[in-house]
């Protein structure tokens, strides 16, 4: 028994929202595709790009494949928001509030990223 290899169960992707209060709780295994939103006078892009790092010939270094995220949002009249590279819900959800989103901007922002395949994540609305 000593010797039995387990892994450490990660939590599946979860977001609850209150729909009332506006509090959006996630655990950190929810991450985002690419997408682009447009809410009012938000506008969101999402983007990713794979980035492959590759080792020197005959070293013993595997291939490694990761993806850098870019994040903008735009609110008129002009204000800019530069996301650092991630694709982390929470960097999304404290733009959207630096912003002023509604509780009811941010519940229909996220139903629509998660209707579009690009949250990958279960979607629970309390």
């Amino acid at each position: 028994l000593e010797e039995l290899q387990l892994e450490a169960m990660t939590p599946a992707a979860k977001v609850v929202i209150n729909a009332r209060t506006g509090s959006v709780v996630l655990n950190q295994a929810v991450t985002l595709g690419p997408c682009a939103i447009a809410h009012g006078n938000l506008s969101i892009t999402i983007s990713s790009t794979p980035i492959i790092s590759q080792p020197n010939p005959l070293s013993q270094g595997q291939t490694v494949v990761a993806q850098q995220s870019d994040i903008r949002i735009n609110q008129e009249p002009g204000n800019i928001i530069q996301m650092p590279p991630s694709p982390q819900l929470a960097d999304v959800v404290k733009a959207l509030n630096t912003l002023g989103a509604t509780p009811g901007d941010l519940l229909a922002i996220l139903q629509a990223i998660k209707a579009a395949g690009a949250l990958n994540a279960e979607l629970e609305v309390i």
